[in-house]
């Protein structure tokens, strides 16, 4: 097990330590026995994004260090939303779409703690205790230990006050709720540290005045570094649009495909703040990756090591066998979209359905409509020569004839001339 002068010394050599209200006294604190760590998730969709990742594994290495994860979803709070570095107001969630994000966060955070045992992690929900106050018990509680100046001066209020979008009085109200929630778990659960990513200091350091003011209560606040690439971009965007840890909205293909592509510049920034690749494995990737880049080391250790927490060892042999596709791997029990995600930047075609009644398609005019081939004396000289393929699988007779069989797919089969010239006929 991780020793508390162990996990300080991880969390600083991965770059892990961005703020801390006291690292002095949070190092005492975790060395006089196992402790309580919070971190809150806000269930804006029924999945988490790559940048969650950070979060959910920071709690899992206190875990491993002995000391008591708590994952907070924010079922209160998230019907407000955090204005924290946003640049205009977010989108109410209905009651019923906010629940099903809730039990879709919940559902992803289980895969990544230990919930088992009496210092088992926990998973908490702040709107049980947030339904039964009242408005005015918690002003009266709370929105008097708030000093208006402090809140007018927290950068996520100046920002938005300055914008066009403005700052609704919800919004302005959003850091109490969370500041509160330090308190309510610390009275209920002796939480004593709540950790998250940079954007939310602000709200850490409420939190911890607040429970001096009303509880005369000693906590502690850490926050991460957000998780962006060399440029200053978010991570876990793309064209397409966000990398999700539900496998319905990211395939583990797609996911390990990102990973497999991060730039040079990030990918050991990555390796340190998302895996437990240990120091000297690391530091082996770093001096891999520095000597021959186009090997991409480190690149595939992360994209491995990534898939296989977020979707198991299926999902990675899954992840593994779409990519030898590509490199003219066999293609069977596939489905169309994940041909789609494979082929994305293929050709493909449109073709009738009943082309592969009767008969069926002859090769040749297939080769033709996929754009592979101009005539059929084109198409006989690569057949003979060994060139075409139909699911990755060589086609020897010039005479063949294409069914529904021969689809990889409900509607799609994959055409190859050559090494690397796919196209795609769909059957529709």
């Amino acid at each position: 097990m991780t020793t508390t002068t162990d996990l300080i010394s991880e969390l600083r050599w991965r770059g892990l330590i961005h703020q801390c209200t006291d690292e002095s006294g949070l190092h005492k604190l975790l060395s006089e026995g196992p402790q309580t760590v919070y971190i809150g998730f806000d269930p804006t969709a029924t999945s988490l994004h790559v940048g969650g990742l950070m979060q959910l594994m920071m709690l899992r290495r206190f875990q491993r260090a002995g000391h008591r994860p708590i994952a907070l979803v924010g079922g209160a709070t998230g019907m407000i939303g955090d204005p924290s570095g946003k640049s205009e107001e977010r989108n109410l969630l209905n009651a019923d779409d906010l629940q099903r994000n809730v039990e879709g966060i919940a559902a992803q955070v289980q895969r990544f703690l230990d919930f088992d045992g009496d210092r088992g992690a926990l998973l908490i929900n702040n709107f049980d205790w947030m339904q039964h106050y009242s408005y005015l018990e918690f002003l009266r509680d709370v929105g008097k230990n708030f000093p208006i100046g402090q809140m007018m001066g927290r950068e996520s209020v100046r920002s938005r006050l300055e914008s066009e979008a403005g700052l609704s009085y919800t919004e302005f109200s959003y850091v109490l709720l969370q500041a509160y929630d330090f308190v309510h778990l610390a009275k209920t659960y002796g939480c004593r540290l709540q950790a998250g990513g940079s954007d939310q200091w602000g709200n850490i350091t409420a939190g911890i005045d607040l429970g001096r003011r009303m509880a005369g209560l000693q906590l502690y606040g850490l926050t991460a570094p957000l998780l962006t690439t060399s440029d200053g971009r978010k991570m876990g965007k793309t064209e397409s649009g966000a990398i999700w840890l539900d496998p319905e909205r990211t395939s583990p293909y797609a996911f390990y495909q990102y990973w497999l592509r991060v730039e040079d510049a990030d990918v050991m920034r990555c390796i340190a703040y998302l895996t437990e690749i240990d120091r000297e494995e690391y530091e082996s990737l770093q001096q891999q990756t520095q000597a021959d880049p186009g090997k991409r080391a480190a690149q595939k250790r992360l994209a491995a090591w990534m898939t296989e927490l977020v979707h198991g060892s299926a999902g990675l042999a899954a992840a593994n066998h779409a990519s030898e596709i590509l490199f003219g791997g066999e293609i069977d029990r596939l489905s169309d979209r994940q041909l789609s995600e494979i082929f994305a930047d293929v050709p493909s075609n449109e073709c009738p359905r009943d082309a592969l009644s009767g008969e069926g398609l002859w090769i040749v005019d297939a080769l033709r409509q996929a754009g592979l081939s101009n005539s059929s004396g084109e198409a006989r000289r690569a057949i003979n020569e060994g060139g075409i393929y139909v699911n990755n699988r060589r086609v020897s007779d010039f005479n063949r004839k294409l069914t529904a069989d021969d689809l990889a797919s409900e509607t799609v089969m994959v055409l190859r001339k050559g090494k690397r010239n796919y196209a795609l006929l769909r059957f529709v």
